[in-house]
């Protein structure tokens, strides 16, 4: 079983357990920026805030610090009969919050799997906040069920690709714009521009020049045609965990409709999930036949967006997956 140190604590979700892979562990390390503190917050405001979204007046009895988070501050507010978590950051953050509010509400409406529910936000004293349903976490985790919730979640699908509004992945915006075509969608919002990103980071040369050549012949790699799924978006290890009835809960989302394989292939790129995951969730859903190397291109994304968050060896990872998508492709 899995001690947990935090909850819910920032958009990279570094909900730290035991069990979390150690390169992430350093994520916090390694970050261009510093876990926000907040000298004086109007926390009377908040909690007039939660009593009015909540229907019943809440007067917090303690305010808990709840430490292991990146970027945001988190807090456990309680009354003594009812908590809250509370996560804080500069205002000019707020709309991160508010989509990841969005996303949460999104997920938890599908009734698939656990999510905490948004209660309020807003900005008070320059300070953005967000409140979410407090979950207990630590029960023993069920891989098995786990993997057959995801593959529900999936279940839910859209005429299209995309998201009604941009989200984040980490800090890193994310552009959602709805697209007919999922080859269209991957080269424009997601490789093309997370490529952009690196190379005003000044990540130039053959990483741009094979990224380049990736653009215009990686569709031959998408030889299936995958239905719009809701995905979580951020699904590594420390995105899920499970209630202490041993429910999974999923957090910190950067959701959007897409290729389900793009979900699947995050969960194996930082440690992956137990073996009973992924039989669960291929017994409810078998993946298709190319997984193998699909997972590498969407993994891409996923890389280059820690190349631009961290730097460091990031970009050699980025390379060597560019460079063998084109040997797959001949070139």
């Amino acid at each position: 079983m899995s001690t947990f140190i935090s909850l819910f604590s920032g958009p990279m979700s570094l909900s730290l357990s035991a069990d979390t892979p150690s390169a992430m562990m350093r994520c916090c390390q390694a970050l261009p920026f510093r876990l926000y503190h907040h000298p004086m917050i109007d926390w009377n405001h908040i909690s007039h805030h939660i009593g009015e979204q909540s229907g019943k007046t809440f007067t917090p009895l303690y305010n808990q610090s709840i430490g292991g988070g990146c970027i945001s501050s988190s807090h456990c507010l309680s009354d003594g009969e009812r908590k809250f978590f509370v996560k804080i950051n500069g205002a000019d953050l707020f709309e991160m919050f508010e989509a990841e509010a969005a996303g949460l509400k999104r997920i938890a409406d599908t009734a698939t799997i656990n999510a905490p529910r948004p209660i309020c936000s807003g900005v008070v004293d320059r300070h953005a906040y967000l409140v979410l349903e407090y979950i207990a976490l630590g029960g023993r985790p069920n891989g098995h069920q786990a993997g057959a919730c995801l593959a529900a979640l999936h279940s839910h699908t859209a005429a299209q690709f995309g998201w009604g509004q941009d989200n984040y992945i980490g800090s890193t915006p994310q552009p959602n714009n709805w697209c007919d075509r999922w080859v269209d969608f991957w080269r424009q919002r997601r490789l093309a521009f997370q490529l952009q990103l690196a190379a005003k980071r000044g990540y130039r040369g053959r990483l741009q020049q094979r990224g380049e050549q990736l653009l215009d012949l990686f569709p031959a790699l998408i030889d299936h045609n995958p239905p719009p799924s809701l995905i979580h978006g951020d699904l590594w290890s420390g995105n899920l965990s499970y209630n202490v009835s041993g429910e999974p809960v999923i957090y910190d989302p950067a959701i959007y409709f897409a290729d389900r394989e793009a979900e699947l292939a995050m969960t194996e790129l930082f440690g992956g999930f137990p073996e009973s995951f992924y039989r669960a969730y291929n017994n409810a859903w078998p993946l298709e036949r190319g997984y193998a190397v699909r997972k590498v291109l969407y993994n891409l994304y996923h890389l280059l967006n820690h190349l631009n968050l961290f730097g460091g060896g990031y970009a050699g990872q980025a390379l060597h997956s560019i460079d063998h998508l084109l040997a797959e492709l001949g070139h």
